[in-house]
């Protein structure tokens, strides 16, 4: 399994809010002494050429990372999940995102520093060898959409739309566990997607035979927050649930890339899993978790599987704590559209879609915490027009993203 942890040693430096953060509401107070604020971040900062972002981001000048690293400097989470941030083998991209813009103050906010970083292989734009699209061929050299529809997950170079993991806290490296090699196949009752003409599977007996499960990867990080047992980050980004046929490929993909976390969290559940190195088996039963990422999924609207993440916000060892903002229910006013016939709550929304055509906005991007967590606050990024830190996120074009950084303060096991 090749994977990258990286150890930058450097102390966090301890500076004033500068007075537009003091007077914003969207700056959460800091959590306790015996507190561990784990945060996701779907930061956009995928790039469309393979490089693109190492190069971007080798000078302080991307406008965009500014933005994305000043937001994180506000919520100063502990444990942060960054999702669609392209993955490179030599780790440049988290390197040189922490150097040129989290270690540097945006805008007055305080610089923050992450001693431990890890990052792996991520399965979008690695070529399956096989039709996976259905259009009778299979494209293997990267570049444009139909090699993109026909890599393992929707990419069009090997590492976009990647992850990383930040922590204060030590990452016990040498127990990751990693599953971007698990075939869909090999999930039981698994949904996969048949004809509706014909009845007959959708995937060939040959592309079945290689496809993965993960459009991205999972990932099971554990982090020593220094009270004995680790909590383990449960990463993930899904596919999103569209950009399909009538076959709807990518609904049963995203249900099932969910549902992984569901049984991997359950005791005897996971019998069926084998991660990356053949070691089989789900969690520890009672180990801490926080399932965290991009699920791609609303309990309520959107285009998805509608049991897609109920499989987690049901789950009878996670618990919904359900982080939220006056900023969302404010951009679902004043943006209408889709948003007037949502029946989730706006102020649980973590990404601003297009409204008409398009889903609206919805909450796709989860911290969700295992019972044996006590939640002792939680948040959604998303300022309301009058606040100063508007500026940030905005509407369309972002400046930093269309999805917003979710936090969850947890009390350490």
């Amino acid at each position: 399994m090749a994977s990258t942890a990286t150890l930058v040693l450097a102390a966090s430096a301890l500076t004033a809010l500068p007075s537009s953060a003091a007077e914003s509401p969207s700056v959460p107070t800091p959590p306790g002494a015996h507190e561990v604020r784990f945060a996701t971040f779907n930061t956009a900062l995928e790039r469309g050429e393979q490089g693109a972002l190492v190069e971007e981001l080798a000078t302080p000048d991307s406008e965009q990372a500014r933005n994305v690293a000043e937001i994180i400097q506000h919520v100063r989470p502990d444990v942060l999940l960054v999702n669609e941030f392209d993955y490179d083998e030599e780790g440049a991209g988290p390197r040189l995102f922490q150097d040129n813009y989290l270690s540097v103050g945006q805008s007055g906010a305080a610089p923050i520093e992450y001693p431990y970083v890890y990052t792996a292989p991520v399965n979008t734009g690695v070529a399956s060898g096989v039709d996976l699209n259905g259009d009778g061929r299979a494209v293997t050299e990267p570049g444009g959409p139909d090699y993109a529809e026909d890599a393992f997950g929707y990419g069009l170079f090997p590492g976009q739309y990647g992850m990383v993991v930040y922590s204060m806290y030590p990452i016990v490296t040498d127990e990751v566990r990693t599953f971007q090699n698990f075939r869909w196949a090999d999930m039981p009752d698994a949904l996969l997607p048949t004809d509706p003409e014909t009845g007959e599977p959708f995937y060939s007996e040959e592309a079945l035979e290689v496809l993965r499960l993960s459009s991205k990867s999972h990932w099971d990080v554990p982090i020593d927050t220094g009270r004995g047992r680790p909590v383990h980050l449960l990463a993930s980004h899904p596919t999103p649930p569209t950009f399909d046929g009538p076959e709807r490929r990518n609904v049963a993909r995203n249900h099932d890339e969910i549902r992984f976390w569901a049984d991997y969290v359950t005791p005897r559940g996971a019998s069926y899993v084998y991660d990356d190195r053949g070691v089989r088996g789900g969690l520890a039963p009672g180990s801490p978790f926080v399932i965290a990422g991009d699920l791609n999924a609303d309990p309520n609207d959107g285009d998805g599987h509608p049991e897609a993440v109920t499989q987690l916000l049901e789950h009878r060892h996670v618990v919904d704590v359900r982080p939220s903002s006056q900023g969302g229910r404010g951009a679902a006013q004043r943006q209408g559209g889709a948003n007037e016939d949502h029946e989730g709550d706006p102020e649980l929304d973590s990404a601003d879609f297009n409204d008409v055509p398009g889903p609206g906005n919805l909450r796709v991007d989860y911290v969700l915490p295992s019972r044996s967590l006590p939640a002792r606050g939680s948040g959604v990024f998303w300022p309301t027009v009058d606040d100063p830190l508007f500026r940030l996120t905005g509407d369309y074009p972002f400046p930093s993203s269309d999805h917003r950084l979710v936090w969850v303060d947890l009390l350490r096991p």
